[in-house]
């Protein structure tokens, strides 16, 4: 169940605090497709599967960005916020695809918030560590930290 805060100063107590873990998601063909065709990245190693298959990961791949644009809807299970005007993503940081996601395979999101601080208009920006675990893999899919702004 997410974490609810209502307003600029509950989400500027969440400066240093773990959010847990997000719920399981498939990375499936269909999936990687769709981001292919929604991206334009058609590279072999997501969308052929019969030559992926033999090449170095033994099948087809998520796409990195893929996996990084389901933080998200990954976060808002973790942290629901109201009592705000607007929220915008401001960016992303430091992103790194530590390890392949082949297809079939799974990943959740871990997030915490490692810093709130104000920004003009009387908004606050959110640093988020983003960190995307891969089922049965010592190493993570994705890291990166995330940015978003919020305002009244």
């Amino acid at each position: 169940m997410a974490l609810l805060v209502n307003g600029i100063p509950e989400i500027s107590a969440l400066s240093g605090r773990d959010l847990g873990r997000s719920e399981w998601r498939e990375v499936t063909q269909p999936l990687i497709d769709a981001f292919a065709d929604v991206s334009g990245d058609h590279q072999w190693i997501h969308t052929d599967v019969d030559r992926a298959a033999k090449g170095p990961f033994g099948g087809t791949i998520a796409h990195g960005y893929m996996i990084l644009s389901w933080g998200i809807p990954m976060f808002a299970e973790l942290l629901q916020v109201t009592g705000v005007g607007m929220a915008l993503n401001y960016g992303v940081n430091k992103v790194r695809f530590p390890s392949p996601v082949p297809v079939d395979s799974r990943v959740r999101l871990h997030a915490a918030v490692s810093e709130v601080r104000e920004v003009s208009r009387g908004g606050v920006q959110m640093h988020r560590r983003f960190t995307f675990e891969l089922e049965a893999s010592e190493k993570p899919a994705c890291v990166a930290e995330s940015l978003t702004h919020f305002y009244p």
